[in-house]
């Protein structure tokens, strides 16, 4: 007498062999595409160019000599963090585009869990800015900028952290969203104000109130905050590195959780 046939269940992957295979499939996608690459690697030269070619001399007060000039190094975690922001919301356009292509409902029919999908995609997306971050730190510490690493474990867990945060919050949007246009709008009018009020561009001591506030609400302040102790650039107005990492580690978890919560829920069109 023969067997039941296995069900559903019994068959099921577990959560790391489907989020395993999704990464794989966003690396293999993300080196086959030449211009992408070289887009990815020559941004953070870019940026690393413009700050320490151009901004280090702007920050000199008149008659000051070299090194009496305000140190721009205060504002490369910032560009750091931008950088990370960026490719990590924007690499989740890939969702939108395999909901196109029917990829994502090949994958939503599969007895996968929801929660494997997510943590795949979220970490292809972390990957490639956590790659453009830690890129960027090294050729500028190679190209003469000096930024005493006191904790590197501390600078590169941050970036690791800050990562896969962000491109979670953006998986949640590109999972609830149909158009490409639509997720740069939205996400650009999420993503500018969570950077400009980390402190990237100016300390929260010294502001106003109300601003200062949402400094301290912002949990991209505390990622940028372990980034700066990491770097040495730890100062009065900075959350501790026990206090900062604490926070990076909830806003990242939160974030997954919240992606996995949306695509948990059935889309009108089947996804």
């Amino acid at each position: 007498m023969s067997s039941p046939a296995p069900t559903a269940s019994r068959v099921r992957p577990g959560l790391f062999l489907p989020a395993v295979s999704l990464w794989r499939r966003e690396m293999v996608r993300f080196f086959r595409q030449r211009s992408r690459v070289t887009g990815s690697l020559a941004t953070p030269l870019l940026f690393w160019l413009l700050f320490s070619s151009g901004y280090a001399p702007s920050f000199r007060p008149p008659g000051a000599e070299a090194a009496d000039a305000v140190s721009y190094v205060y504002f490369f975690p910032g560009t750091l963090a931008l950088i990370i922001f960026f490719t990590s919301i924007f690499a989740n356009i890939s969702v939108i585009e395999d909901r196109r292509e029917g990829f994502l409902q090949g994958v939503l029919v599969a007895p996968v869990r929801r929660s494997g999908i997510v943590l795949g995609k979220v970490l292809g997306a972390a990957t490639i800015a956590a790659v453009q971050g830690l890129f960027l730190l090294a050729v500028a510490r190679l190209g003469g900028l000096d930024l005493p690493l006191t904790s590197p474990i501390l600078a590169v867990a941050a970036i690791l952290l800050l990562s896969i945060a962000v491109a979670a919050l953006g998986f949640a949007f590109a999972w609830r969203l149909d158009s490409v246009q639509a997720f740069h709008s939205v996400m650009n009018f999420i993503l500018m104000p969570m950077w400009l009020l980390s402190g990237a561009l100016f300390p929260a001591s010294g502001t106003p109130d109300a601003l200062r506030l949402l400094v301290a609400v912002n949990p991209a302040s505390y990622g940028l905050a372990m980034m700066r102790h990491g770097l040495g650039g730890a100062g009065a107005d900075l959350p501790s590195p026990t206090l900062a990492t604490a926070v990076t580690i909830a806003f990242a978890v939160v974030s997954f959780l919240a992606a996995v919560g949306i695509a948990s829920v059935r889309r009108r069109d089947g996804a």
